[in-house]
């Protein structure tokens, strides 16, 4: 029997920018609320009558719409994502512009553009100046950022194999109509309120799990609920500057090291864009790639740092060895994973190694990036795993001239083509890198910092301004024009380069 989703008609009939816009404007009173407790009357207001006005004006368009219906289907879901990055960050910028006073509204505007691309790229260079209403803000926007994202790729970028999908399966020519319910026949809008139905739930408890967790390791509730929620939504956004500011110390890490696991795989936490009989995450190409990545690194570096340390007379000392294991094990799957944390113990780790150019992995491990329909960013693994599989089959047909490859468990989820649309994909992001690139290049950063910026942006880890750069690049002194480059490559970061040409296509409008 077809499951009949009952809904209300009123909200059907929104456009789904118009829900986002709701939603986040009550989604600015908690902060507000928090903000009356600690006595910040004047941060509290700011974030009350902002959200306030944001309601009265959503209510107000919502009526004036009267009973008409939407008829745009897939591309207007997708062109309201797009309004949801780039426009929606007005509006949520006015009350951390109110709350500051000093601060100029472009900071603020490339603040939320950061926060709620999941990319947590932090202008400001003094975590103390924000009052903590502010950081709950950004938070919550980072966090509502991820969910949109765990939403839109079931209900969104997979019906339309954009966003990873169009190297699975599913994405072949006749291999869409295999998912969970039909998705592709299904109204948009209903299909979007049944997946947020099925996913919220998850995606909150978890944070919720988290926060609990973080507290009982001796966290403070402000900096553990940031925390928790930016782990979750793979956005970087921390109170405290890092985890490594954070109270909860080693125990804190080791339980945000386990729930970074949730960005490597959608099917660590849903299996409603998969195929019948895929489902089994010790056969996911993805999660077995980053288990790959995230112990093969750190074991391969930890290896090559014994054997320094032991030609010292080093290796003795077995605890500074173990922390520094662990500070590169946490390191690489924060960075991975796209979060952008950095480990308490990562400073021993490249003390005790002599590792000099860290950068350079850190920012490898960032294009990398996690799973498809996940909330992190990236190139995405199994776009990685698609051109590997392709480059083993070229080199047994080195050897094996007219050998015919037989379809295996492991190429079940991808389609015949997967490896050469990985590699556009691929070419498509380098193009882009590079011309991000040359654009803050012309604006007067220089290369280094123009590379490094360009890949933080696009693969939504913003953290790697203050990582993998041989000095922190202090974002407030950018150039206004630099600043709305990176807003526009953290944007095309989150959609990815082929939601926007699918944008300008006109086929996929007529259709």
């Amino acid at each position: 029997m077809r499951r009949v989703v009952k809904t209300p008609v009123g909200v059907l009939r929104l456009p789904l920018f118009l829900l986002i816009w709701g939603i986040a404007s009550v989604a600015m009173w908690p902060p507000a609320i928090h903000a009356l407790i600690l006595d910040d009357h004047d941060t509290s207001r700011s974030f009350f009558y902002a959200g306030l006005a944001g309601v009265i004006l959503v209510m107000l368009i919502a009526l004036s719409m009267g009973n008409r219906v939407p008829r745009y289907g897939m591309p207007g879901q997708l062109l309201s994502l797009l309004a949801t990055f780039t426009v929606l960050p007005l509006f949520l910028a006015v009350p951390v512009q109110d709350a500051l006073v000093s601060t100029r509204f472009v900071n603020a505007y490339f603040d939320m553009v950061s926060a709620i691309t999941t990319t947590g790229a932090d202008i400001w260079d003094d975590p103390g100046r924000l009052p903590p209403s502010v950081h709950l803000w950004r938070a919550i926007v980072g966090w509502l950022g991820g969910l949109l994202m765990w939403v839109a790729a079931s209900a969104v970028l997979a019906p339309m194999s954009l966003g990873g999908f169009e190297v699975t399966a599913k994405g072949e020519p006749g291999g869409g109509t295999a998912g969970p319910g039909h998705m592709e026949r299904a109204d948009p809008r209903r299909q979007l309120v049944l997946v947020t139905r099925t996913l919220a739930p998850v995606y909150t408890g978890l944070t919720m799990v988290l926060w609990l967790l973080l507290m009982i390791t001796g966290e403070q509730a402000l900096t553990g609920l940031s925390h928790a929620m930016s782990v979750m939504a793979t956005s970087g956004v921390s109170a405290t500057g890092g985890v490594e500011n954070a109270a909860s110390g080693l125990a804190g890490e080791m339980v945000m090291f386990l729930f970074m696991f949730f960005a490597l795989s959608r099917l660590t936490f849903s299996s409603d864009t998969v195929t019948s009989g895929q489902g089994r995450l010790d056969k996911d190409p993805e999660f077995r790639t980053g288990l790959l990545i995230v112990f093969g690194v750190p074991l391969l570096l930890f290896l090559w740092h014994w054997f320094a340390a032991f030609e010292v007379n080093a290796a003795e000392d077995l605890l500074q060895a173990l922390r520094a294991f662990w500070g590169t094990l946490f390191t690489v799957m924060s960075f991975l994973s796209t979060t952008g944390f950095e480990s308490l113990h990562w400073d021993a780790a490249r003390t005790w190694s002599g590792l000099e150019t860290p950068g350079m992995i850190l920012l490898g491990l960032a294009v990398f990036g996690g799973g498809v329909a996940t909330t992190a960013g990236g190139v995405k693994l199994l776009r990685v795993y698609a051109l590997y599989l392709n480059g083993m089959r070229e080199m047994e047909r080195l050897v094996h001239p007219h050998s015919v490859s037989g379809a295996g468990d492991r190429t079940k989820r991808l389609q015949k083509n997967g490896a050469f649309v990985a590699w556009i994909f691929f070419m498509l992001f380098a193009l882009s890198l590079a011309l991000v690139s040359t654009a803050l290049a012309a604006v007067g950063s220089s290369f280094e910092q123009s590379l490094v910026l360009a890949i933080a942006a696009l693969s939504t880890t913003g953290p790697l301004t203050e990582s993998a750069s041989s000095a922190p690049i202090v974002l407030n002194l950018l150039t206004d024009p630099a600043k709305f480059i990176l807003c526009i490559a953290m944007v095309l970061g989150r959609l990815e380069t082929l939601a926007f040409i699918a944008l300008l296509s006109p086929n996929l409008w007529r259709g």
